[in-house]
């Protein structure tokens, strides 16, 4: 009986942990969105994560919201709100709540020409 309770226990753990691996290293889709960044925020109650949206369009119609893991990226972020921006950023097919709001989690921005002001 403690045999079965023991591999029972074992396979929960490896299967939990096979997800949390594959929910966090293998993603979904990769890309590259621009748009006047238009809020990078830190939020939460017990546990902070950074926070971004992306206008696409003109009138503000198409929002793209993003979170921001790594230190720099955020740095650059704050240095280029109210800019026009091009983010690349990685899809996942789940997110955890430490993590982050959304799916979607930007790996390096640069600032870009408007091409409204030319």
């Amino acid at each position: 009986m403690k045999k079965i309770l023991g591999f029972t226990l074992l396979g929960l753990v490896l299967i939990m942990t096979a997800y949390f691996l594959f929910v966090y290293f293998v993603p979904y889709s990769e890309g590259i969105r621009s748009g006047e960044l238009i809020k990078i925020s830190r939020k939460g109650v017990l546990i902070k994560t950074w926070e971004g949206e992306i206008s696409q369009g003109i009138s503000g119609a198409q929002i793209f919201s993003f979170s921001v893991l790594k230190d720099d990226v955020i740095a650059k972020l704050k240095e280029y709100q109210g800019s026009y921006v091009k983010v690349t950023y990685i899809e996942r097919y789940r997110t955890f709540f430490w993590l982050g709001d959304t799916k979607y989690f930007v790996t390096s921005v640069e600032k870009e020409n408007s091409p409204h002001l030319n």
